[in-house]
């Protein structure tokens, strides 16, 4: 099984990007383990490639929707402010 490094974070009083852009290289990195090791999985359990890709872009779509349906509900939180608008 694939291992993830760690990837340093810029302290809050170190800021010179925002929480966005310090998170965005660990979570695509882990968005890619994820990824792999749920395809590994299917196809070692005798899914197809092409099935199990389907599949998973299925589950991020059915994800995507959720957290907009959630946000929609909720105050509206800008990406850029911690606070709500």
């Amino acid at each position: 099984m694939a291992t993830v490094s760690p990837t340093p974070i810029t302290p809050r009083d170190e800021r010179a990007v925002t929480a966005h852009e310090a998170l965005e290289p660990l979570y695509e990195r882990l968005a890619l383990y994820t990824e792999s090791t749920l395809l590994s999985a299917a196809m070692a359990a005798g899914w197809p490639a092409e099935e199990a890709t389907r599949a998973l872009a299925a589950l991020r779509l059915q994800d995507a929707l959720s957290i907009l349906c959630r946000a929609n509900r909720g105050p509206r939180i800008s990406m850029h402010s911690p606070t709500a608008e």
